[in-house]
C-alpha cells in the first residue's frame, strides 16, 4: 500500500478516535508528511521518480538514515516528537494489520535536554489540569494547587503563603503576599473556585485533629497537615507534567509564565499583566512574557490603517 494513504488514514484516525487536539493532530501530519518526502527521495535516488513509495519499502535502517539526518539540524525535543509521530504510525499499521513488521519498534527516543519550557499551549496546559485523580483527597488537594497556579499567576512561593481566610469565594479574589511583602489582590477563575471549595471539604478532618478548621490556616496542606513547601509543589507539577505525556519538565514558574503568556494572546494589556504577576517595572513583565511573531501581526494588521487598506494577515518568519 501506498505510504501517503496509510498516512491519511492514521491522521483521520487521530481526529476521530483518539481525540487529539488540533495543533497535535497538526505536528504528527506534518512529521509524517516530512517522514514521506525523504522516503520520495530515496525511491528518486534508485531512479524511480514516478513511483509514490509504498510502505513495503520502509525497513529499519532507512527510517534510522532518515532520524540520523534530522539530529544535525533540529533540537532533541523535535526529534523526540517526530519519532513518537513515527513510532505511533508504525504501531498503528501493526495493530490494523496492515503491516506483517513494525520497522520502527526498535527506534529509541534520544535522551532529553534538561530545561524548563518557557510556557505550555492551551491544550496541554488543559490536559495537565486533567490528571490528578479527584476521588482521592491528595488528588483534589493536587488540583487545587494547579488550578491557582493557572488561575492567578502566582509565584510559587506565594502560592504557599496563601491562607485560607485570604480568600474571598463569592467575589472570587485571593489575597497575595508578593515578593517584598507587597500585597496585592488577584482574581480567582471559577474552576480554581471550585476545585479549592472541594479541597477543602476534603481537608476538614485533618485540619482538626491539626488542632485548625475550614477557616484559618495555610491554604494547601500536607499529609499531616502542616504548610506545603515549595519543593513538594514543584514535585507535584513535574509528577503530572511527565504523566500527562509533556515531553519537557515543567515547573511551577512554568505555569506563571503560562498564565501570562495565555492572557496576552487573549487579547490583556500589559499594565493589567503586570499588576496580576505583581511586577513592580513594565520592563519586568516585557521580558517575562511573549507573543508569538504571528500574533503580533495579526494585530498589526488590523490595527494599522494602511494595513487595512492593504488587508490580510500574513504568517512571518523570524529574519535569520
Amino acid at each position: 500500500m501506498k505510504l501517503a494513504e496509510l498516512i491519511d488514514s492514521y491522521i483521520e484516525a487521530l481526529k476521530t478516535q483518539r481525540g487529539y487536539s488540533e495543533h497535535t493532530v497538526r505536528n504528527y501530519r506534518s512529521d509524517l508528511e516530512q517522514f514521506l518526502a525523504f522516503m520520495k527521495g530515496k525511491e528518486a535516488d534508485k531512479g524511480e521518480t514516478q513511483q509514490e513509495p509504498a510502505i513495503e519499502s520502509v525497513d529499519f535502517l532507512l527510517i534510522r538514515e532518515y532520524f540520523g539526518n534530522l539530529f544535525g539540524g533540529a533540537r532533541r525535543t523535535t526529534v523526540a516528537r517526530k519519532m513518537s509521530a513515527v513510532k505511533s504510525f508504525f504501531a498503528f499499521l501493526e495493530k490494523r494489520g496492515l503491516i506483517r513488521n513494525n520497522a520502527a519498534a526498535d527506534l529509541t527516543a534520544p535522551r532529553q535536554e534538561k530545561y524548563i519550557p518557557t510556557y505550555l499551549p492551551v491544550d496541554e496546559m488543559f490536559r495537565l489540569l486533567k490528571r490528578p485523580d479527584q476521588a482521592r483527597p491528595l488528588g483534589l488537594r493536587d488540583l487545587a494547587i494547579l488550578e491557582v497556579l493557572y488561575s492567578c499567576g502566582l509565584r510559587v512561593s506565594e502560592l504557599v503563603g496563601l491562607d485560607i481566610k485570604g480568600i474571598d469565594f463569592d467575589q472570587r479574589l485571593v489575597r497575595v503576599l508578593g515578593k517584598g511583602n507587597k500585597e496585592r489582590i488577584v482574581p480567582v477563575g471559577k474552576e480554581a473556585v471550585k476545585a479549592v471549595r472541594r479541597y477543602l471539604e476534603s481537608t476538614l478532618p485533618l485540619r482538626k485533629k491539626a488542632g485548625g478548621d475550614a477557616e484559618t490556616g495555610p491554604l494547601f496542606i500536607n499529609a499531616r497537615g502542616g504548610r506545603l513547601s515549595t519543593r513538594s509543589v514543584a514535585n507535584i507539577v513535574k509528577k503530572y507534567g511527565k504523566e500527562g505525556g509533556l515531553m519537557l519538565d515543567i515547573s511551577p514558574h512554568a505555569l506563571r509564565h503560562t498564565f501570562a503568556t495565555h492572557l496576552l494572546d487573549g487579547g490583556a494589556d500589559l499594565r493589567s499583566v503586570q499588576e496580576l504577576l505583581g511586577h513592580a517595572s513594565l520592563s519586568t513583565t516585557q521580558k517575562y512574557t511573549h507573543v508569538s511573531l504571528d500574533k503580533l501581526m495579526e494585530v498589526y494588521d488590523k490595527a494599522h490603517p494602511k494595513e487595512q487598506i492593504v488587508g490580510g494577515w500574513r504568517s512571518v518568519t523570524p529574519p535569520a
